[in-house]
């Protein structure tokens, strides 16, 4: 039997990309200067809060570019307790593998896939969100081969429930220079992401865009945790008091480098309830009063928030709303915000 895989078109390698898109030379030292405020944070020589929030699917960019550019006025006001990496997720993982696969797929959600359409859209969007706000981005790595036509912007990637067991997600999470979180597996089992993390935070020697490659580890790999389904199919939390304490002595047992984690509010711990953020954000950032342990412990929250409360579907053509999962609105969202910096 023949394989049936048809050979489209050769893509451009990153460098190539880079060299046909080159990033201003004040976005490269922007990148450089929240790169070490990152670390800091993540090193606790920085004390503020992390918050990664945006859309759960960056699907177009003028809606995007707006969202970013509201944030950017909020993350003014905040700045002291605050920092704030937004997402910029444009590869979404299908638990069915159909559906919209997010902007580097489907650069217009409407029409055919087009990947090579897709890489350059998702650099352009990636670019002039750090040009227009100031702010350098998250997102999932979900193909870790893609990982370095945006290396060169990225603050941030998390590796999703799905990809988290995958050896090739841990071993490029230990290169990339930048924090990579992982997320517990959809069956919940905290082991499988506890051994992500010493994967990623040491030296690996593997095959990477057909080189051989060596990396040094990565010492800012951490837990994000985002609740679990179990086999019935129910979602269970799993960011009260409790889990938090059983993860700081999962993390002491093991002696990783700077034990942290990330709450993702929304996905199972809200199960799929988008208003249950806010609820959940304030739940952890009172557990942080309880325990000096805890709050040294979780370094910040996860929120997927848009400009449009809920979602919709494919076509609906609602201006700043979710296609994918359902978000937070930025009215919502920009109190909250406030609210939690109250509060820390």
């Amino acid at each position: 039997m023949e394989m049936q895989m048809e050979f489209v078109r050769k893509l451009p390698i990153p460098q190539e990309l880079k060299a046909q898109y080159p990033l201003p030379e004040s976005i490269k030292q922007l990148k450089q200067k929240r790169d070490q405020e990152i670390e800091d944070i993540f090193t606790g020589k920085d004390k503020r809060f992390l918050l990664i929030i945006g859309p759960c699917s960056a699907d177009r960019e003028d809606a995007v570019l707006e969202y970013m550019t509201r944030l950017a006025r909020v993350q003014e006001k905040v700045k002291d307790k605050i920092f704030i990496i937004p997402r910029v997720y444009t590869n979404k993982p299908r638990t069915k593998g159909v559906g919209y696969k997010g902007m580097l797929h489907q650069p217009d959600p409407e029409k055919a896939e087009d990947m090579l359409a897709g890489i350059i859209a998702i650099r352009q969007m990636h670019t002039r969100v750090a040009t227009q706000t100031g702010f350098t981005c998250a997102e999932e790595m979900l193909y870790p081969e893609n990982h370095r036509y945006l290396s060169d912007l990225l603050a941030y990637v998390a590796i999703g429930a799905r990809s988290v067991e995958d050896q090739q997600h841990r071993m490029v999470a230990s290169g990339i220079g930048i924090p990579a979180g992982m997320k517990n597996p959809t069956g919940g089992d905290l082991s499988v992401m506890m051994n992500a993390i010493i994967a990623a935070q040491n030296p690996q020697t593997f095959v990477y865009r057909g080189w051989e490659v060596r990396t040094t580890g990565n010492p800012l790999a951490h837990a994000i945790l985002r609740g679990y389904v179990d086999r019935y199919g129910r979602s269970h939390p799993n960011y009260h008091y409790e889990d938090l304490t059983d993860l700081k002595e999962q993390y002491d047992k093991l002696g990783l480098l700077n034990p942290a984690v990330i709450i993702d509010c929304n996905h199972n711990n809200s199960g799929k309830r988008y208003m249950e953020q806010i609820r959940i954000a304030k739940d952890v950032l009172h557990s942080m009063h309880v325990s000096e342990e805890i709050r040294g412990l979780v370094k910040g929250l996860m929120i997927e928030s848009y400009l449009v409360d809920g979602n919709q579907k494919i076509g609906d053509g609602v201006y700043g709303k979710s296609i994918t999962d359902p978000c937070l609105g930025w009215r919502k969202s920009e109190r909250l915000i406030l609210e939690l910096a109250d509060q820390l």
